[in-house]
């Protein structure tokens, strides 16, 4: 069985009910709160994202999670905040891959190598079947990084919201 056979058959069968097993209510809910917390520390802007599979157009076209997270970015204004500082946290369920990434002014800040450690430790959380922890995790370890580059000040708006997309 190729790799992109493998792939596809993962992705037919993960579906949005794959979704919500992974992230029932109670653990959106508590992602929400962590990202409303965290911000509160800081001026950046975080998302999480976390779609179930991808549809055949997608995968035969060879579309990655990366490419598909750059979409969202897009898709979701992320990069439209006043201050650059938006992150994207995206996970593609079928595949178990996170992608992190951050609008111009943050990128510049951190970087590829600031990023990639963070969405590395939440695969591994999802290997194992901790969701929550590691999207929490995830969280917390972004925040981190906003808080050193972006440290609360002046009170500013929440450009963003905090709830999670399943999509």
């Amino acid at each position: 069985m190729t790799m992109s056979l493998r792939r596809f058959i993962r992705h037919l069968f993960t579906t949005v009910w794959s979704a919500r097993r992974a992230f029932p209510k109670p653990a959106l809910k508590t992602i929400e709160r962590n990202i409303q917390e965290c911000e509160q520390t800081h001026n950046g802007q975080i998302r999480f994202v976390v779609e179930h599979s991808l549809d055949l157009v997608e995968l035969l076209r060879g579309m990655t999670a990366r490419d598909r997270a750059i979409e969202l970015f897009a898709q979701l204004h992320i990069w439209d905040t006043e201050h650059n500082n938006g992150v994207l946290i995206y996970l593609l369920l079928a595949d178990r891959r996170v992608e992190i990434l951050a609008d111009r002014g943050v990128h510049a800040r951190v970087g590829p190598s600031g990023w990639e450690p963070i969405g590395r430790e939440m695969e591994q959380a999802f290997r194992k079947g901790d969701f929550e922890l590691g999207v929490v995790r995830g969280i917390r370890a972004v925040c981190e990084h906003l808080q050193r580059h972006y440290p609360s000040g002046d009170a500013r708006p929440r450009e963003l919201p905090n709830r999670p997309v399943v999509l």
